[in-house]
């Protein structure tokens, strides 16, 4: 769908990331967690393309004001790295943006009768939150965030709330190990000798990590990739991502935006 959203609010939750609530139509309450949408972020032509931005939680906004309407509403959580998204964390209350989603696959929810283990990192949490509200319905779910600094760790509280498990781990010691998240995920599945499922989202280096890992155990895993796109329907190719077949002498690429931008994690190349 491309529609008009209204912003409802729009908070910065940690040094340089953002929290955005905005209207959606009824039917995007059906987006499956780890969909995304492209914003216009503004009426210019400068910056010419739209942003592409996981989908982090959907639900009913209540007014705060009685005998207000409630309104259904998409929030997103964003970095602010460049001049788009600078000029989205300008933004306030009533402001207008073009919105064009849900897009791309979303996140498998596997069996019930498994442990989940999500991992992710910054803005790699994003499209975590929506998928751990659909995986503890019927699973236990553990969170394993890890940043490089405390700032790089956001809305734990939230995932708390939904019951889910939660572990931290910065790479200089503010907040939770001293170290890197994927640590802790080892030491959860030696414990849980392999049965369970990992869910991913975040830099390339901690995927490459989760994905190896998962690959020498044997375990479920799927990652979702955050790829510079231009369209977002997979018109321009400009966000492809090598297959694990791939080679210079056969090439074999997948499409972000539309085949993904969620994979199972053998389906791709990675680092040894």
């Amino acid at each position: 769908m491309q529609f008009t959203s209204m912003i409802l609010s729009n908070a910065e939750v940690s040094p340089g990331y953002w929290r955005m609530r905005m209207t959606a139509p009824p039917e995007f309450a059906s987006a499956t967690p780890g969909q995304f949408v492209m914003v216009r972020v503004n009426a210019a032509i400068d910056p010419l393309l739209r942003r592409p931005f996981g989908v982090f939680d959907v639900g009913v906004h209540i007014p705060a004001h009685s005998g207000a309407v409630a309104q259904p509403y998409l929030e997103m959580l964003y970095r602010v790295g460049g001049k788009g998204t600078a000029m989205l964390s300008a933004l306030h209350e009533t402001d207008l943006l073009d919105i064009l989603g849900p897009l791309g696959k979303g996140f498998d929810l596997g069996d019930a009768d498994e442990e989940k283990l999500i991992v992710g990192g910054g803005v790699g949490l994003a499209p975590l939150y929506l998928l751990a509200k659909e995986l503890v319905k019927k699973s236990p779910v553990r969170l394993f965030a890890g940043g490089k600094t405390r700032d790089d760790i956001l809305c734990i509280t939230e995932f708390e709330r939904l019951g889910v498990e939660c572990y931290t781990a910065t790479e200089d010691g503010s907040l939770g190990e001293c170290g890197l998240v994927t640590e802790a995920l080892v030491r959860r599945l030696d414990a849980l000798s392999g049965k369970a499922t990992i869910y991913a989202c975040g830099p390339h280096g901690m995927l490459n990590a989760v994905a190896n890992i998962a690959s020498q155990r044997g375990i479920p895993c799927q990652v979702s990739l955050e790829g510079y796109m231009a369209c977002g329907v997979g018109a321009c190719l400009g966000c492809v991502a090598p297959g694990h077949k791939h080679s210079p002498e056969t090439p074999d690429f997948r499409c972000v935006c539309t085949e993904g931008p969620v994979f199972e994690s053998g389906e791709l190349k990675w680092r040894d």
